[in-house]
């Protein structure tokens, strides 16, 4: 009996939100409305979307940090919609995010390494253990030996974007929320810090809820894509399948507005993304 629970167990979605809607104030409109998806383990899912669309939205309310409307928030199996403080700190080393400047989230007067190790503390590992452990992941996120010890401004852009990903795996989480993890980075910044991601993932039992709004990032790094227009969601799949064959005006939209390093290419994408943009102002729920 016991080896079929696990067998389930194991073959059950690592995060599954269902009729998900989440309202501005107690009676002000849907920022979400009637989301539903699921995040298999060691899975990257893509949730892409203009600004506006409800994709961070989604991502907070997931995190916690938003109440949530209607709807249920299941993870590794446990409802955890509306769970309590002391619920989410217990949580707190499986559900980890990486935000988009990671630079606000650093204490400017401590060092990188009181940040990693914090998580750590909380969660009761000794001192010895957390400082070791803070290292093997800066060293994961190709920094240099004694970055423990060197504050956030003696870092780049996209270094600390590395301190942030070193932050979020140091407690060797299940799930992690990406929000516009790479939009403020440069292009090849950007491309280095996907590579981290897909080479952090690849093999683990982690998984990724990736928010963005550029379909090529997603594409680079998720199996499966979620794209959400004004809160709702406009079509679903496989990322291959959901770029080849577009179903919703609003897909072709994003995809249109990708950029791309060739100025004629652009250009020409500029137009298109014009002529969609009209097509797509009200889709189809």
């Amino acid at each position: 009996m016991s080896s079929v629970q696990t067998t389930a167990e194991a073959d059950a979605p690592l995060l599954e939100v269902r009729n998900l809607m989440v309202r501005y104030g107690r009676k002000g409109p849907a920022a979400v409305e009637d989301v539903s998806f699921s995040i298999a383990r060691g899975e990257t899912l893509g949730l892409v979307g203009e600004s506006g669309s409800g994709k961070t939205t989604i991502g907070r309310a997931i995190l916690g940090l938003l109440p949530v409307t209607e709807g249920q928030i299941i993870f590794d199996g446990r409802d955890i919609t509306r769970a309590s403080v002391a619920e989410r700190r217990a949580l707190q080393g499986d559900l980890r995010a990486v935000f988009q400047d990671p630079f606000s989230s650093l204490n400017p007067r401590r060092v990188i390494g009181d940040a990693l190790t914090e998580p750590l503390r909380v969660a009761g590992v000794g001192r010895g253990q957390r400082i070791a452990r803070a290292n093997e992941s800066l060293a994961a996120v190709g920094l240099p030996a004694g970055s423990f010890d060197r504050y956030p401004r003696q870092f780049s852009g996209g270094q600390r974007q590395r301190i942030a990903i070193a932050r979020a795996l140091v407690t060797d989480p299940r799930l992690v929320v990406c929000d516009e993890a790479v939009s403020a980075l440069d292009l090849s910044t950007q491309a280095q810090v996907l590579n981290l991601l897909a080479e952090l993932g690849a093999g683990a039992d982690l998984g990724y809820l990736f928010i963005a709004h550029d379909m090529a990032v997603v594409e680079f790094l998720a199996q499966r894509v979620v794209v959400l227009y004004r809160g709702k969601v406009m079509e679903q799949g496989l990322t291959a399948d959901v770029i080849r064959n577009p179903q919703s005006p609003y897909t072709r939209v994003l995809m249109a507005a990708s950029p791309v390093p060739d100025p004629d290419e652009q250009a020409r994408r500029r137009e298109v993304w014009r002529a969609l943009r009209n097509e797509a102002k009200a889709p189809a729920a």
